[in-house]
């Protein structure tokens, strides 16, 4: 039985977030979201109270599809040095494809920047920690220098998410599609240990 209720409960989010990024969070109401569903109403406010609940759902929908595509990049079966450049890239593109994919969405991604910094601060979290555990390995293989990793894993994701909105954006993709690797350099290489392999 529970498995049908979160089956319809993420229908319900998917089918609100293609309606909120087709015409905006604001010029979606849930009557909407439930025609849309072909559920009803009733369905719908079974699941939901109100339109911001469901909107806080896809939200956390979306930066959980983030924190995956990170946790991914950070299991990688490689060095701790190329493992936390292709966290960092991980990242970004991760953003972007959430963001692009949400059309309209997006506006309200900016707009409603506390509700998503509000949503974003759990999964900011795991994403520092995936970080932390990618620099205490490399600390472990001396790959690089003696550092706080919990204090750099802080520092570290802080610089790459003030990248996300130019990113997002578009002012910064083309150059930083054509340079991401002296760019991510730049952020990590007060923390190598080693010199830069070309």
């Amino acid at each position: 039985m529970s498995k049908k209720i979160s089956k319809t409960k993420k229908m319900l989010i998917e089918v609100a977030r293609e309606l909120f990024a087709q015409k905006g969070k604001r010029n979606v109401t849930m009557n909407d979201i439930a025609e849309a569903s072909k559920r009803g109403r009733r369905t719908l406010y079974t699941y939901f109270t109100n339109k911001e609940e469901i909107f806080r759902a896809v939200l956390n929908k979306e930066l959980e599809y983030i924190v995956d595509q990170a946790k991914k990049a950070a299991l990688e079966n490689t060095d701790p040095d190329i493992r936390l450049r292709n966290l960092i890239i991980t990242h970004l593109d991760a953003i972007k494809h959430v963001v692009d994919r949400n059309g309209s969405l997006s506006a309200d991604f900016f707009r409603d920047i506390y509700e998503v910094e509000r949503a974003r601060r759990k999964t900011d979290q795991q994403e520092i920690d995936l970080m932390r555990a990618v620099l205490v390995e490399g600390l472990e293989k001396k790959v690089f220098k003696t550092i706080d990793p919990e204090l750099s894993s802080i520092i570290i994701f802080y610089a790459v998410k003030g990248l996300e909105v130019p990113y997002i954006r578009k002012t910064l993709t083309r150059e930083f599609e054509h340079q991401k690797y002296e760019i991510l350099e730049f952020i990590i290489q007060g923390i190598l240990n080693k010199p830069e392999h070309h």
